[in-house]
């Protein structure tokens, strides 16, 4: 599949008047189609089950570097999937987005997408790690959203509960920052990890939760 047929099959999902709508919602100036997620939902599906992992991870690239809003989507939902042998090629692209995120919706597919690798190769923590010190809202954002998984468990490990104290430990550095995207990332961090974990939770919000802004301890805390 040529990049041409992508986005071929793409515009054949635009909905006449939808892009104005979404453009606004989500605040883009690139290019918005006006497609509907579930169009793209089953447009990724087809092309994960007819193309190779190298295949996908180049047309992927491809669809990102058009700067189109749904090309960028598509392109992380092409690349979530749980298992994959030798991912380090879709890692890596993944990863190479971050720097580029400046979109809730673009960046939470991306991160989606990156969970599954993460997951499957848990020591790339350590990379993610290094996003926490970036001087980029997004990519500071985004070592919290890919983590999420780790929020999720019924039964983990003694590594699963060493990484949880490590993005609570990141979660922390994070407290005093004003914007409300990464004050949101922790609330929904902790939201999420107060299902199944509510100690750690509560310890978080016992020591830091007068640092956040009163939406966010509101947020953290509600299922508590």
């Amino acid at each position: 599949m040529t990049l041409a047929d992508a986005i071929t099959a793409l515009r054949a999902g635009a909905e006449p008047g939808r892009a104005e709508g979404m453009a606004a919602y989500h605040k883009q100036k690139r290019e918005v189609l006006g497609i509907p997620n579930p169009y793209l939902n089953d447009l990724a599906k087809e092309w994960r089950q007819i193309l190779t992992i190298p295949e996908r991870v180049a047309l992927a690239e491809q669809l990102w570097q058009t700067d189109i809003f749904e090309a960028r989507i598509i392109a992380a939902k092409t690349l979530t999937q749980a298992r994959i042998k030798e991912d380090e090629p879709v890692w890596h692209l993944i990863a190479s987005w971050v720097p580029e995120f400046d979109s809730w919706a673009i960046a939470d597919h991306a991160c989606d997408a990156g969970q599954r690798r993460l997951v499957a190769e848990p020591a790339r923590i350590d990379e993610v790690e290094v996003w926490t010190r970036s001087d980029h809202m997004w990519t500071r954002r985004a070592a919290l959203v890919i983590t999420l998984p780790w929020t999720k468990q019924n039964h983990p490990t003694e590594h699963d509960l060493a990484i949880r104290d490590r993005v609570l430990g990141w979660a922390a550095s994070y407290a005093d920052d004003r914007d409300w995207f990464i004050q949101k990332a922790i609330a929904w961090w902790l939201r999420d990890l107060s299902k199944h974990d509510p100690d750690r939770s509560r310890a978080f919000l016992a020591e830091h939760g007068f640092r956040l802004k009163a939406f966010a301890r509101k947020e953290a805390g509600k299922y508590l």
